[in-house]
């Protein structure tokens, strides 16, 4: 029984077919394990990058900056346990609740990142920007259409501030 090439397998898997049609020249060089290495670190920073782009998550305060003391009654706990990112893992979603400047937004931009940084794509959204962006479809069957989509993914585990 053979045991399949380990280099052979990182290159299929990244695609490198011109390498793969040439193996047999290619196998035994010694440049080859730093090729794939190159080439999976150059996929992986753009990879990163591209989700970054693409979550619109924007600047925000690190939660290392935030302040637990205000207000009282935020769920510290609570929030830890969200940038886990258990409920990503389970298909769930999170909806933080309260008033306006408590810290909504940055807890959820800090959580955003965090997804996007352990390989998650992500899209940052506020409730103003999905109802403005629910408001400009121009027919009934596009709202009907986004309203089944964003109730079809909705399974919220919710943190609330007084």
């Amino acid at each position: 029984m053979t045991h399949p090439d380990p280099l052979r397998q990182r290159a299929a898997a990244l695609q490198l077919h011109g390498l793969l049609a040439h193996w047999n020249d290619c196998a035994g060089q010694p440049w080859l394990p730093s090729l794939l290495d190159w080439e999976e670190a150059e996929r992986a920073r753009r990879s990163l990058e591209r989700r970054l782009r693409c979550a619109h998550i924007g600047r925000f305060k690190p939660l290392a900056d935030f302040d637990w003391g205000w207000p009282q009654q935020c769920d510290q706990g609570a929030i830890a346990e969200l940038m886990e990112l258990s409920f990503l893992r389970e298909a769930g979603n999170a909806i933080l609740v309260g008033p306006s400047g408590l810290g909504k937004t940055t807890i959820a931009q800090n959580i955003a990142h965090q997804a996007v940084l352990h390989g998650y794509t992500v899209r940052f959204t506020t409730a103003g920007q999905l109802l403005g962006e629910l408001a400009s479809l121009d027919s009934d069957s596009a709202l009907r259409s986004r309203l089944h989509l964003y109730a079809a993914r909705l399974r919220p585990s919710s943190i609330r501030w007084q």
